[in-house]
């Protein structure tokens, strides 16, 4: 059986790629800090810092994916910002490290980024081509990426995936979404016109599963499907999708009152967005299971 690492695999984007990637017969280790309830995978403790006894699974291992990176879901302090960073950029020099110490290198090295990259705009469709924005979650993207070119072997397939709003039934934002909607509080927040740039959790499986397996994939893709939609637009569909009728709106400043009192979280993540389309994963004929909202909410919400 072909190994596959997957490294900050304990989250719902981790662990439905290893849910799949066991069906198809691969083995599956995960290498994180928290080991979650009913792991899929085979699960190695590391501290995302220090070298230790889990730099031996990378030998003779197909390939590896690293998704490590603390959430941007919180308050942006000076504390938080460091870690977003630091957690990104120091757990993949150190996996760079890591396959230095070793003799048979994986093929492959999947490497989670940000479709954030593109900084935020209302008129603009993003595409893999388009120019970077400013602020701090360009700078992520910018130094998670310098870092890893800095430390993958050049003779390795490199791929980079620039991930949008992944959509799962087990965890991130959505279900925080949801829960706000079923109380009534799913209306549009501030203009509405800002993009939300998405991708169901089984599409984003399936591409980085391609990006192991495709030998013609390398480079830099965004992952996210191919209609992008307004908030206002999203949140219609999500109280639609919830059967609810009621969505009362936020405006702007209300949202950035209550995000960081409430929610414990920056307002900046709602107000703020972009749409982006995958120009390589088109001409590379990848095909989405779920290439609108509302195929992808009918599968989330299908017991609802």
């Amino acid at each position: 059986m072909k190994k596959i690492i997957i490294f900050g695999g304990s989250g719902f984007i981790g662990q439905n790629l290893a849910k799949l990637l066991e069906t198809s017969k691969y083995e599956v280790h995960i290498v994180s800090r928290n080991k979650p309830k009913n792991c899929f995978g085979q699960f190695t403790h590391w501290d995302t810092l220090t070298l230790g006894s889990w730099v031996n699974l990378l030998e003779d291992s197909e390939a590896i994916v690293n998704l490590v990176g603390r959430s941007v879901d919180c308050i942006k302090t000076a504390e938080n910002i460091d870690e977003i960073l630091r957690s990104r950029v120091d757990s993949t020099l150190l996996i760079g490290q890591a396959l230095k110490q070793i003799k048979n290198k994986p093929k492959t090295w999947v490497q989670m980024s940000t479709a954030h990259r593109y900084g935020d705009s209302l008129n603009t469709i993003c595409t893999e081509s388009s120019s970077f924005g400013y602020g701090l979650a360009p700078y992520v993207g910018k130094m998670w990426e310098r870092a890893y070119l800095e430390v993958v072997p050049k003779n390795m397939k490199q791929v980079i995936v620039r991930t949008s709003f992944v959509l799962g039934k087990e965890g991130g934002a959505l279900h925080r979404m949801a829960s706000l909607t079923s109380l009534g509080l799913g209306g549009t927040l501030g203009h509405g016109k800002q993009g939300i740039s998405w991708i169901h959790e089984d599409d984003m499986s399936q591409l980085l599963i391609q990006a192991i397996e495709n030998s013609n994939m390398s480079g830099v893709y965004i992952a996210s499907a191919p209609n992008p939609v307004s908030n206002a637009f999203f949140m219609e569909r999500l109280r639609i999708a919830l059967n609810m009728k009621i969505g009362l709106p936020a405006f702007a400043w209300m949202v950035k009152l209550g995000a960081p009192l409430f929610m414990n979280t920056d307002p900046e993540l709602a107000l703020y967005g972009r749409y982006c389309i995958s120009e390589r994963l088109k001409e590379g004929g990848f095909n989405f299971n779920y290439p609108t909202l509302e195929e992808a909410f009918d599968d989330i919400f299908m017991d609802r």
